[in-house]
């Protein structure tokens, strides 16, 4: 019969059926940037009837657009929101709620934090099924999203073709639970393009080919990611341009933030990327290594303790740095000229056998915090300092450490 297509419906029992039900005829997508202009062209190729809206006012490529958001979800059977954040959302639903019609689904793909969702929930009632998405654009264009889908039965039942004509669903207790879950994926994908400078930062100190270390790196646990953005890593223009853009995922990794109220190093590294909002995530991991204006005064204070000689602590030093720590059990908060005065003027009897290395530095515009392991004799210390660029130069204008036995 035209207009019926099987659904196959999921109970608590594990149990399922299928029967014939009247599918969707018609979509409005809300929101037509790159994600939102390939979910309405896959839903526009799976025959519904598919109109777009963008606040923006741009074409959606092959699909029809109308300028007015109220006339494009007046008469549809479901809305699909594909908005950058949850501000976009929250505006949006308030434009176009008096338009909805009573038993209009609003399926909510963005990205957005948990609060947000509920919110969105308590505002649409049980016509509301959120569901993120993991994947980007290819993902879309082959049907193979992860998808994230909270909602009471009946909508879920409703929205499930649509659903399962972009990828694979997976069903979540409750809105604000999808929204954490779609975040903390987002989470590991930070994690893992920023896992990828290191070692491309140290194959490029080694002067190997890139080419060569990626078909290396193909081979281990970061290999996927390096198949699906080899161009990007290579420095490749490709047709489509970003995939996924480094503000984009800043912005969620900002959010997951501030709902976990855990800091995370991934939001910081990537909103201060010099890749560049608008570029690829794969190309945060490309950025080379600081530059030596900042090593310098990292580089004086290991010349400092390897010699023995203050004068490379106040090379390294601004002349206001205090130097804190606990010494046998007692903090002590030094000014420069006393963690001088410690110091003999020649390098320590076993200097031979100590190590030191520079283990992070994370630059954030005229400031900086690196932290440093020194390994002398049978102690070992973590120096952690805190760096501000002035006049053009770094300098270390507080340091605090931890000393192990």
């Amino acid at each position: 019969m035209a207009g019926l297509r099987k659904l196959r419906l999921w109970h608590r029992s594990g149990a399922s059926t299928v029967r014939s039900m009247a599918a969707p005829q018609s979509i409005a997508v809300l929101g037509l940037g790159r994600m939102g202009s390939a979910i309405a062209t896959r839903l526009a190729d799976h025959d519904w009837d598919v109109v777009g809206w963008t606040r923006s006012g741009h074409p959606g490529g092959r699909v029809k657009t109308t300028g007015d958001p109220d006339e494009a979800v007046a008469t549809v059977d479901i809305v699909v929101l594909a908005l950058f954040d949850g501000e976009a959302c929250h505006h949006v639903v308030e434009r176009i709620h008096g338009s909805l019609r009573t038993d209009t689904i609003v399926l909510n793909t963005s990205t957005i934090a948990p609060q947000d969702a509920a919110r969105l929930a308590r505002r649409l009632g049980p016509s509301y099924v959120h569901a993120p998405v993991l994947g980007s654009v290819p993902a879309v264009d082959a049907g193979a999203l992860q998808i994230l889908a909270a909602a009471d039965q009946d909508a879920f039942d409703r929205a499930r073709p649509v659903l399962e004509a972009l990828g694979t669903v997976r069903r979540v207790d409750d809105v604000a639970t999808a929204a954490a879950l779609k975040l903390v994926a987002n989470s590991a994908l930070a994690g893992a393009v920023l896992a990828l400078r290191d070692p491309l930062r140290q194959a490029d100190a080694l002067g190997l080919s890139r080419a060569q270390v990626l078909d290396v790196l193909e081979l281990g646990q970061l290999g996927g990611l390096v198949v699906r953005k080899r161009a990007f890593l290579t420095g490749q223009p490709t047709a489509a341009g970003a995939e996924f853009t480094v503000g984009a995922l800043a912005k969620d990794m900002a959010l997951l933030a501030a709902a976990s109220n855990t800091p995370l190093r991934s939001a910081a590294d990537l909103a201060d990327s010099p890749a560049g909002r608008d570029a690829d995530i794969a190309v945060a991991a490309t950025v080379p290594a600081v530059g030596d204006a900042i090593l310098e005064p990292l580089r004086a204070y290991m010349r400092g303790h390897a010699t023995g000689d203050p004068a490379h602590f106040r090379e390294a030093f601004m002349p206001t740095a205090h130097i804190e720590g606990i010494r046998d059990g007692v903090f002590v908060s030094w000014r420069l000229d006393e963690y001088c005065a410690l110091f003999p003027g020649r390098p320590a009897p076993d200097e031979s056998t100590r190590l030191r290395r520079i283990d992070t530095i994370d630059v954030h515009g005229t400031v900086a915090t690196a932290s440093m392991t020194l390994r002398h004799g049978a102690d070992a210390f973590t120096d952690v300092f805190l760096l501000v660029r002035v006049d053009g130069n770094w300098r270390i204008a507080n340091k605090a450490y931890h000393r192990r036995a």
